[in-house]
């Protein structure tokens, strides 16, 4: 499986005191769909290396519904680089925004910690491979900045 959404209600449990949803829980969500999508795709256990930039262009509200959608957007060699977006809106309208969005990056390990080969993925809709080719250019800038890195 290439992509995953998670949905479910925000809670009053899940709020800070100004009354919103408290970023460390979004971003622990944005993990925990990330984990799902690299885990179906790898068929193994995998471990976060790396979260992109998180930005919250809104806050999530109690009663909102959030859909926390993750998607592979391209594979190394041991690599999974998960795009994950964050939505929420009022389930009365249907009307969602964007909350963020980020790119995760996870590695399959094995029983003592070691990274392991994962499947290619190759991109087949228009999107994906405009997807793919907007990170594997990103990786290349990052490398380039950092070489050996």
């Amino acid at each position: 499986m290439s992509s995953i959404t998670l949905r479910f209600l925000a809670e009053p449990s899940t709020v800070n005191f100004g009354g919103k949803v408290h970023g460390g829980t979004v971003m622990k969500w944005i993990d925990e769909a990330g984990y799902a999508c690299a885990t179906s795709w790898a068929k193994r256990y995998c471990v976060t290396v790396s979260v992109g930039t998180i930005r919250f262009q809104r806050p999530i509200m109690i009663g909102d519904l959030v859909e926390v959608q993750a998607r592979l957007a391209y594979t190394g060699r041991t690599s999974m680089n998960i795009s994950v977006e964050v939505r929420a809106g009022d389930m009365k309208t249907g009307h969602m925004e964007v909350i963020t969005d980020c790119l995760v990056v996870f590695v399959a390990v094995d029983a003592a910690g070691q990274t392991i080969p994962v499947p290619t993925w190759q991109p087949e809709t228009p999107g994906d491979i405009a997807l793919a080719q907007h990170v594997k250019a990103y990786l290349d800038a990052a490398r380039a900045m950092h070489p050996g890195a």
